[in-house]
């Protein structure tokens, strides 16, 4: 019997024109032709709104490389985007107004900050690991408010975006939506790199049973701290993005609940799966703008549908589109 007319041989091969793959090449179409929207339809709002929901998605990679695929769940994570966001407007304020100084602080300092972090949460599991990485993002949220130099509780207003020599003019908005569109797309490609590599093949066993891969000696601990690193590097230039979106940066990026909303996003869309954070940012971002503006109290109703889907859906949106439901 030839591989071909073997039931078995394609039991585990996705159809190319599956549910899942289908739904994301449309989206991925759809946001490539925002632009083009914006500019026929005078809809300005639209390119600003897709913007941000590029920006929080690549956020959202970040988390579900260590979250998805890690089984780390950090309960901290929007630090990374405020210490990003900061390093961006803490640097104009002074002077320093190169985006190849400000990007590179961003990336460095939060992965310097994930570093001390993982080096201290990683040693503990469960609750005590959601709990330490809380109160690690409340620490640098309070040191963020005392910040009276840079606005303290109030945030800071960023007069000037990113400069790059004249080569990226950033108050383009339709060239900034493409880019922050393409380092998306990069960091997508870069997460699915890692974790089907031998280094993301070791992440993930020390997910389902880190004693056994210890016992057949590699040092989970390492492997999980770099990974934790990565992640939070990642985050960081999602917050030197979102500074310059907003021209503004404040404490209230960096709260427990802005965490809460990247877990939701990647839960949404699919653990542990490559386009589920993008697809989960993306329904989540244009619900809650869809509920805001037809009710005053958006998360009475976002609340309920958000736990039905937990609930019945443990895949996400992906895990719905190949017909998982399994957690």
């Amino acid at each position: 019997m030839t591989a071909s007319a073997d039931p078995s041989f394609d039991a585990g091969r996705e159809p190319l024109l599956a549910p899942r793959t289908a739904v994301t090449v449309v989206l991925l179409a759809v946001l490539a032709l925002v632009p083009v929207y914006a500019m026929l339809s005078g809809d300005g709002f639209a390119l600003t709104l897709f913007t941000r929901v590029l920006i929080l998605a690549l956020g959202a990679v970040s988390l579900n490389l260590i979250m998805g695929y890690g089984g780390m769940v950090s309960f901290g994570h929007a630090a990374y985007l405020g210490i990003g966001g900061y390093a961006v407007g803490i640097l104009a304020k002074e002077g320093i107004g190169s985006g190849l100084v400000q990007w590179p602080v961003a990336i460095a300092v939060s992965a310097l900050y994930a570093l001390v972090v993982g080096a201290l949460s990683l040693r503990t599991r469960g609750v005590y690991f959601i709990m330490i990485t809380l109160a690690f993002a409340q620490m640098i949220y309070y040191v963020a408010i005392g910040l009276d130099r840079y606005g303290g509780d109030d945030g800071l207003t960023i007069y000037r975006r990113s400069q790059f020599g004249g080569v990226i003019d950033l108050n383009n908005k339709t060239l900034f939506y493409y880019l922050c569109f393409a380092l998306l797309l990069t960091s997508i490609y870069l997460v699915a790199r890692i974790v089907n590599s031998r280094f993301g093949l070791v992440i993930q066993g020390a997910r389902s049973n880190e004693r056994r891969m210890r016992a057949i000696g590699f040092p989970t601990f390492r492997y999980k701290l770099v990974c934790f690193v990565i992640a939070g590097a990642l985050c960081g230039l999602a917050g030197a993005l979102l500074a310059n979106l907003t021209n503004f940066i404040s404490p209230a990026l960096m709260h427990w609940t802005r965490s809460g909303d990247l877990i939701v996003m990647v839960v949404l869309g699919g653990l542990g799966t490559p386009f589920g954070p993008l697809i989960g940012a993306v329904a989540f971002l244009l619900l809650e703008e869809g509920l805001s503006r037809v009710t005053e109290y958006p998360d009475l109703i976002l609340g309920p549908i958000l736990l039905l889907v937990a609930i019945y859906v443990h895949g996400g949106i992906e895990g719905l589109l190949v017909g998982r439901r399994d957690g």
